[in-house]
């Protein structure tokens, strides 16, 4: 009970992130592909649930994340960029419908049942890890502002958690396709955690443009803010 109550905060924690970017009309600098990746990866969990027996609350807990994962990329198609619009329908389109569509297809016409969950046994786990590691790609935008505004930080939290508490129910029920990639995924919500203290206090940069009569000037700079200046062409 505990770990499907994690479980569904770990797919709600992003609301708050989505509902800024609804409110501003924009997804600024977060990154699309922990959604993409997580919706993926509860896709493949719900199929697993299904196809093995005894294992209904994974199907359960995985069926609602996947329906929460594609509004959440749903947000992402309406509001991106252009630039990230594309990157994320071109991935939505490779991972989640194609790769997905394909894995169905060829466990199903190709295997019998014991191949069948053994199969999607190790695509959850790889992709299991994949999602626990996602949050990371943002990793070089935190370093670079010194700011942890682009990292959620209840998502990190909830995949910490997630994490411990469904490896340890793979412990108990021996299944090591759960517990193998959820005790890395407690790993590396360990790791995104560490960079969350690290840089949660940190002033960001700032990029701003100021323009000086005919000339646009860049000024970057964290707190002291210099400013760059060129003398003026004369006319």
């Amino acid at each position: 009970m505990e770990g499907t109550i994690i479980s569904v905060l770990m797919f709600l924690s992003p609301a708050r992130t989505f509902w800024r970017i609804v409110k501003h009309g924009s997804t600024e600098d977060f990154e699309s592909l922990p959604y993409i990746c997580t919706l993926l990866s509860s896709l493949l969990w719900t199929y697993y649930g299904l196809t093995k027996s005894g294992e209904v609350v994974v199907a359960i807990v995985n069926g609602f994340g996947s329906l929460v994962e594609i509004i959440y990329v749903s947000l992402f198609l309406i509001y991106a960029h252009p630039k990230m619009r594309a990157k994320t329908g071109i991935l939505v389109g490779i991972l989640d419908v194609g790769f997905f569509g394909v894995a169905i297809l060829v466990t199903q016409l190709a295997m019998d049942k014991d191949a069948r969950i053994n199969a999607m046994g190790f695509l959850g786990a790889g992709l299991n890890i994949i999602m626990y590691g996602s949050p990371l790609a943002a990793m070089k935008t935190v370093v670079t502002r010194k700011s942890v505004e682009y990292m959620p930080f209840l998502l990190s939290f909830f995949q910490f958690l997630n994490g411990g508490i469904w490896t340890l129910y793979a412990i108990l029920v021996q299944d090591y396709f759960l517990m193998v990639p959820n005790g890395i995924g407690f790993m590396l919500g360990i790791a995104q955690l560490v960079l969350y203290a690290i840089y949660r206090n940190s002033k960001p940069c700032i990029n701003k443009i100021v323009v000086s009569d005919s000339d646009a000037l860049l000024e970057q700079g964290c707190q002291s803010e210099r400013l760059i200046t060129s003398s003026s062409s004369s006319h």
